[in-house]
């Protein structure tokens, strides 16, 4: 009996992952959780365990290959016999070919345990189309991630059931496809494969994977003006989100003129910003949010900074940085105000022992928020080293998934875009949040004189129905207290 290996559900905004490397080879023994085969996001590196305990009987893709959410990797034969070896990529058949003139019918895959049901988001290929087998015939959308159906025969779309804007669950019948003679697309067939993939007028147009290519579809871009910075160039979503925030240049052809061109256009939200848009609402909507604001003055930190910084880094090989001083100060806070390190569970309130605080580092691939944990527990050479390379594998996409999940705290640094106040919103089920801003020369009044300081604004986010106002006053007077006078946090006072 055989056991299908599949791609795991990434994370809410991943569809798709590159095959980095296989830890096991077919024919090898595994046990059950024992990593087999290691895929790279444009993220976090996720290793995908064994289902079963058995023999790795096949493997269906091979490394360096992009594989969509819920793909076949392989299989594992639970009663230890090698049923099949194969090392070839998915589009080579594993099993006997079907019989030509065989109707084979294209079904809704299964797309995670708590996803029911997705719309159509557009058809690749049209009746009466040759398809090759495992080439991608109809993109779905769910509330979690898009994916593309592949064709389980090579031969010819016969039939479309359902139509592009659909809503069909698991299961339903999508297409029928009879069975042919042609295994994959190679010459007359091949040029109406890419006929059909690119644009007419364009050769060298980028065959894009379901999340950049609704980006493309909705944004109105051209996919073979946008630069891919994916493994071997492919573009990825992040790319075409850039692209169409990039104004246009004057080489594109300008829109119509207002008299004549369109005032309106009206674009269904696809699932996954459904999605993203309901959770952003049931924060507000859960928690009875607040936010309750300060200000600090960061002249003792930056002395502090300046005074040993040299001897800091020649010790640990690190520089001090704010954030660790942030984390020590928020921690020392969390002890004092419990209330804030816990969270609501029905009608129970889960007052958390530990602080695992989450941290915002920026990548070019965007804002990930890795968890430093037991941060009570560590020095501050350790938060800064523990940061520094959470920084380093965001920028390289070697993140683990693991590592962004959990925490009891967070504290987003929205000053290093520039940001001057702001209210952050609560990332439940923690009952707390801080705002860093950025440091800005302001005049204030000390000991009845006007001086000039460099001042940040403090912003904590709450949820009422756990922390009260006086709760997270004190909480955010304490940041301030241990960031103005950093000794406050030797002497634990």
């Amino acid at each position: 009996m055989a056991t299908e290996i599949r791609v795991p559900a990434l994370g809410e905004s991943v569809t798709e992952a590159t095959i980095g490397k296989w830890m096991k080879q077919a024919g090898d023994t595994v046990s059950v959780d024992e990593p087999l085969v290691e895929l790279e996001t444009d993220k976090v590196s996720v290793e995908v365990p064994a289902p079963v305990a058995g023999v790795l009987a096949s493997i269906a893709v091979a490394e360096g290959d992009t594989v969509a959410v819920d793909a076949l990797l392989g299989s594992i034969d639970v009663n230890g016999a090698v049923a099949q070896v194969s090392q070839t990529p998915a589009s080579t058949p594993a099993a006997a070919p079907a019989t030509a003139g065989e109707e084979i019918e294209l079904r809704v895959p299964a797309a995670g345990e708590s996803v029911t049901e997705a719309d159509i988001g557009e058809w690749l290929k049209q009746e009466g189309d040759v398809v090759a087998i495992d080439e991608p015939v109809v993109s779905l959308e769910t509330d979690k991630a898009a994916m593309d159906v592949p064709s389980p025969a090579a031969g010819t779309l016969k039939k479309i059931v359902a139509k592009a804007g659909d809503t069909v669950e698991v299961g339903a019948l999508l297409a029928i496809i009879e069975t042919g003679a042609v295994a994959k697309p190679n010459g007359a067939a091949k040029a109406h494969v890419e006929a059909v993939a690119a644009p007419a007028g364009s050769s060298d147009t980028p065959t894009l994977s379901p999340a950049p290519r609704r980006v493309v579809a909705e944004s109105g871009l051209d996919p073979a003006s946008i630069k891919g910075t994916g493994k071997d160039g492919r573009v990825t979503k992040g790319d075409a989100l850039q692209a169409a925030a990039t104004p246009p240049s004057a080489a594109r052809a300008p829109s119509a003129p207002r008299e004549t061109g369109s005032r309106e256009e009206r674009v269904k939200m696809s699932r996954l910003r459904q999605t993203i848009a309901r959770r952003l609402k049931e924060a507000q909507s859960e928690a009875a949010m607040l936010t309750t604001f300060n200000d600090v003055d960061m002249s003792a930190v930056i002395d502090l900074r300046k005074q040993y910084k040299d001897l800091f880094e020649k010790k640990h090989g690190i520089k001090l940085g704010f954030m660790s001083l942030f984390v020590k100060a928020c921690v020392h806070a969390l002890k004092e105000v419990p209330d804030v390190n816990a969270e609501i569970d029905g009608t129970d309130i889960i007052y958390k022992n530990f602080y695992d605080v989450g941290v915002a580092v920026g990548s070019d691939k965007g804002l990930v928020v890795p968890v430093v944990r037991d941060a009570d527990l560590l020095s501050l050479a350790e938060i800064e080293l523990t940061i520094a390379d959470y920084g380093r594998r965001a920028r390289v996409g070697d993140l683990k998934l693991e590592e962004m999940q959990g925490g009891t705290f967070t504290i987003s640094n929205g000053g290093i875009y520039g940001s001057l106040l702001s209210t952050p919103i609560l990332n439940l089920p923690q009952s707390g949040i801080l705002g860093m801003h950025r440091i800005e020369q302001r005049p204030v009044a000390r000991d009845g004189e006007v001086v000039i300081r460099p001042m940040m604004y403090l912003a904590m986010s709450y949820d009422h129905r756990i922390v009260d106002g006086k709760g997270a006053v004190t909480f955010l007077v304490r940041v301030k207290e241990n960031l103005e006078d950093p000794q406050r946090l030797l002497l634990d006072l």
